[in-house]
């Protein structure tokens, strides 16, 4: 096999063990309700179920990327496929909600080191501008479809075989991932610098405890004594993590990696777009089935336009779009499509119709996410020298994940008061699309601002996808 080729492969092979993460982030969602008849959650534990991954995802990220720098990139990437899949072996053997809880929070941290060192072996493969830019198409591709088809494959799966079946299918996948990256990835060495082991547990139990807090802030309450709590104490443990690193000579995150432009300005931009991203897949989702009354199998069917667009995009043309026109335009107008978007779900009616009313905006959101993700991880990945990759592409997914949990509960959070406004006379389907019309619309002003900083903010040579010299932060 020649060298080419041979990282070909290799992309392939971390793009499945990414696609597995991805997908387990939205698949258990079709399979909530039989979960809930099968081992008796209540309605307020069932949420755990997905909380529990949002959880430990989020607390992992950065931990997982820096393990990665220090010990090996490949070595941490099977680290994080042999958690999650034994994890997910677990999850659909589980007898009692316990367990499948605890399984469930064990899955997200494997997830998320395996998301946090992905970019990484990826950055580490391509070296060349149009090589990488059509790997991170890819990869891209992977992170922007995986969500869509996750809906469509739990749905099947749980249809036709059972809800045990959204996590035991990650066994055979999880296994061949395994022994294709031992046999195919070259092994990487990690730059052998001290841990910083109370800095890692800190930022560790800082963004657990803030996602806590944010996740249960629908059910206990924004302004309840236990939101705030916990919220403040995340804030507070946060701070705590700034202080000790400013004072270690060998940081678990050296501060001066904030200092960096682009990565600084792709996390902002990936915390609005993810805010922004949540409100289409899952308000509209929830548009479908509860106003509209589709089964979960036409949900999963009606994302299928955008995922075909997002197709194209990272099969080839996104990275022409980059080599042509940079990273910065891609992204600026990809945001204001998502904008568009999103705006045109904020009119959508109570009695819209599939070819009329929701497959437009999705055909307008797949050419937004599909033009702008790519270039996206390519900008925060610029100025970042080769032995901090790992950590930085941890900053970018923390970034995006806690967007997402904070945009989605937000919004969940809007959606819900402006709803509960309406006269219950007007109809359960009216009441809600209300809801629902104003977190769409707000999700696309969070777009319009991630536009306008990508214009205001990044600053990357139009020449080439590897953007400025990278920096080496020790």
């Amino acid at each position: 096999m020649t060298d080419t080729k041979a990282k070909w492969v290799a992309l392939i092979i971390l793009c499945l063990g990414d696609l597995m993460i991805v997908l387990d982030t939205t698949i258990v969602n079709v399979a909530l309700p039989s979960i809930q008849r099968s081992l008796g959650f209540s309605e307020a534990n069932l949420v755990w179920v997905v909380n529990a991954y949002m959880l430990t995802f989020g607390g992992f990220l950065l931990l997982g990327g820096r393990l990665g720098d220090l010990f090996g990139h490949r070595r941490l990437f099977l680290v994080g496929i042999s958690i999650f899949t034994i994890a997910s072996l677990a999850c659909g053997l589980a007898p009692s909600q316990l367990l499948l809880v605890a399984a469930r929070a064990v899955q997200g941290a494997g997830g998320a080191i395996v998301s946090a060192v992905a970019l990484s072996l990826i950055m580490d493969l391509f070296h060349e501008p149009e090589e990488r830019a059509k790997a991170m198409g890819f990869f891209g591709f992977v992170m922007a479809g995986g969500g869509s088809l996750g809906v469509l494959l739990g749905g099947v799966l749980t249809d036709s075989l059972s809800w045990r079946w959204v996590f035991l299918v990650n066994l055979p996948i999880g296994t061949l991932v395994s022994v294709l990256t031992l046999r195919l990835i070259e092994k990487t060495e990690g730059t052998h610098r001290p841990l910083d082991l109370l800095g890692a547990l800190l930022i560790t139990a800082s963004l657990m405890v803030l996602v806590y807090g944010i996740v249960g802030g629908n059910e206990m309450g924004w302004l309840s004594v236990q939101t705030l709590g916990f919220i403040g104490i995340g804030i507070v443990l946060f701070l705590a993590f700034l202080w000790l690193e400013s004072r270690l000579t060998s940081p678990l995150v050296p501060l001066g990696l904030f200092r960096l432009r682009n990565l600084s300005a792709a996390s902002m931009i990936g915390m609005l777009w993810s805010a922004g991203m949540f409100a289409w897949f899952f308000l509209s989702a929830l548009y479908m089935q509860h106003v509209l009354g589709y089964s979960a199998m036409k949900v999963g069917l009606a994302f299928l336009p955008s995922n075909v667009i997002m197709a194209a995009f990272s099969l080839g043309l996104s990275a022409r779009i980059v080599m042509r026109f940079g990273i910065q335009a891609p992204v600026s107008v990809g945001m204001v499509l998502v904008a568009v978007g999103l705006a045109l779900f904020s009119r959508a009616p109570v009695n819209g119709d599939l070819f009329a009313d929701v497959i437009p905006p999705m055909i307008v959101l797949g050419l937004g996410a599909g033009l702008a993700l790519n270039p996206l991880l390519l900008a925060a990945m610029t100025d970042v020298d080769e032995n901090d990759s790992g950590l930085a592409s941890g900053v970018v997914n923390t970034a995006f994940m806690m967007g997402g949990s904070v945009g989605l509960a937000v919004l969940a959070s809007l959606a819900a008061y402006v709803s509960a406004g309406q006269s219950a006379a007007t109809g359960k389907s009216v009441t809600l699309l209300a809801g629902y019309q104003w977190a769409f619309f707000v999700g696309a002003l969070f777009a319009l601002l991630a536009s306008f900083i990508s214009t205001a903010r990044f600053r990357i040579p139009k020449s080439g996808a590897e953007g400025s010299k990278p920096v080496s932060l020790h």
